[in-house]
C-alpha cells in the first residue's frame, strides 16, 4: 500500500512540473527576453500598431495610449469606448499604467528609457514596427504572430494574414478587370495646401501597392516611418502618377487647392486623376495594408476627379 501511495504520489509530482514547464515559455525581444509563465489576460499597448493587433487578435487591451487619436486616425479594428486612455504614446503616465494591474505591456523601442521602469509594473513586450532598416509589414507580421503564441491565439493570427492575402489577391484581380494597374500611383496627406506627405517605397503602404500591382510614382526612399514632406512641385517631374489623396484633410483645402497654380497645374489634376479615400493610419501592424487595398482599388475604379472635396 505504501508503494502504491509513494507512486501515485510521484506521478502527480511529475504531472505537476511538466504542466509547470508547458506554461512557461520565452520570447526574444529588442529588450532581451520575455519570460512568461501563463497567457497574460490584462495587457495595456503603448503604441497604435500594438493597440490594432491586440484588437485583432480578440484581446482588447486594459489600457491605451492616445485613445482619442486612435478612434480619429486608426478607427479600424475599432477599439471599445470603455478602454481607458494611459496618457500619450511618447509619454504615457506609468501610475496610470501600474493602477490597471497588467500582466503584459506592448511597446516599441520609442521608450527603450522607460523600459526598466515599465518592468517593474509588469513583463514587457518590445517589438519597433518602425526603425532604421526595418520593412514595416514584415515587422508587424511578426509581432502578430508572436503576440498570436503569447496569448495562445496562433489559429487566429494566422487566419488573420490568410484573410489580409486573400484581399489583396482580390483586389488586384478587380483592378487589372477594369485596367487600371497602368499608371503609377502617388499616395499624399495634405499638411496644408501647399505641402504633402507623400509615401515612400520604403512604408507600409507600398505593400498594399506591390500586392495590387501598381507602381509607386514616388520612387524615393523616405524616413524610417515610410514617408518624405515635399512641396506640391516635387510631384510635377512624375507626370504619368495619378494622385490619390488619403484624408483627413483640413476644412477649405478644396478651395484653396482650386485657386493654387502649383495644384491646378499638376498633370493628374489636369487628367482629373485625383483619387481621395479615407483615413488608414500608415504606421500600425498588419491591418492597414488591407483596408488601404480595398480603399484604393474602389476610389481608382469609381474614378477620380480634377480636385479634393
Amino acid at each position: 500500500m505504501f508503494i502504491n501511495d509513494l507512486a501515485r504520489t510521484g506521478i502527480a509530482l511529475m504531472l505537476y512540473l511538466s504542466s509547470s514547464v508547458a506554461m512557461a515559455a520565452s520570447w526574444q525581444q529588442e529588450q532581451g527576453t520575455l519570460n512568461l509563465n501563463e497567457a497574460p489576460k490584462r495587457i495595456v499597448a503603448l503604441n497604435w500598431a500594438a493597440t490594432e493587433t491586440l484588437l485583432l487578435l480578440g484581446v482588447p487591451p486594459v489600457g491605451v495610449a492616445d485613445k482619442e487619436g486612435y478612434s480619429a486616425w486608426v478607427q479600424e479594428p475599432e477599439l471599445p469606448e470603455t478602454v481607458p486612455n494611459v496618457g500619450t504614446r511618447v509619454a504615457p503616465s506609468l501610475e496610470a499604467i501600474a493602477e490597471l494591474k497588467p500582466d503584459l505591456i506592448v511597446t516599441s523601442s520609442e521608450m527603450a528609457p522607460a523600459t526598466d521602469l515599465l518592468e517593474r509594473i509588469a513583463p514587457t513586450y518590445v517589438i519597433s514596427v518602425y526603425k532604421n532598416g526595418s520593412r514595416p509589414f514584415e515587422k508587424a507580421r511578426e509581432m502578430l504572430l508572436t503576440l498570436g503564441e503569447i496569448l495562445e491565439r496562433q489559429d487566429q493570427a494566422n487566419a488573420i494574414l490568410a484573410d489580409i492575402d486573400r484581399t489583396l489577391a482580390n483586389q488586384r484581380q478587380r483592378l487589372e478587370r477594369h485596367g487600371l494597374n497602368d499608371r503609377p500611383v502617388a499616395l499624399v496627406n495634405f499638411l496644408d495646401d501647399r505641402h504633402v506627405r507623400i509615401y515612400a517605397p520604403n512604408g507600409l503602404y507600398q505593400t498594399a501597392l506591390n500586392a495590387l500591382g501598381l507602381t509607386n510614382a514616388w520612387p524615393h526612399p523616405g524616413n524610417y516611418w515610410g514617408f518624405s514632406v515635399v512641396g506640391l512641385e516635387a510631384i510635377a517631374p512624375y507626370p504619368t502618377g495619378r494622385i490619390v489623396v488619403i484624408e483627413p484633410t483640413r476644412p477649405g483645402l478644396s478651395e484653396h487647392l482650386a485657386t493654387s497654380p502649383f495644384w491646378t497645374y499638376l498633370p493628374a489634376v489636369q487628367r482629373e486623376q485625383v483619387y481621395q479615400v479615407d483615413a488608414v493610419w500608415p504606421f500600425g501592424g498588419v491591418y492597414p495594408v488591407k483596408r488601404l487595398a480595398i480603399e484604393l482599388a474602389d476610389a481608382l475604379i469609381q474614378g477620380g476627379a480634377g480636385n479634393v472635396r
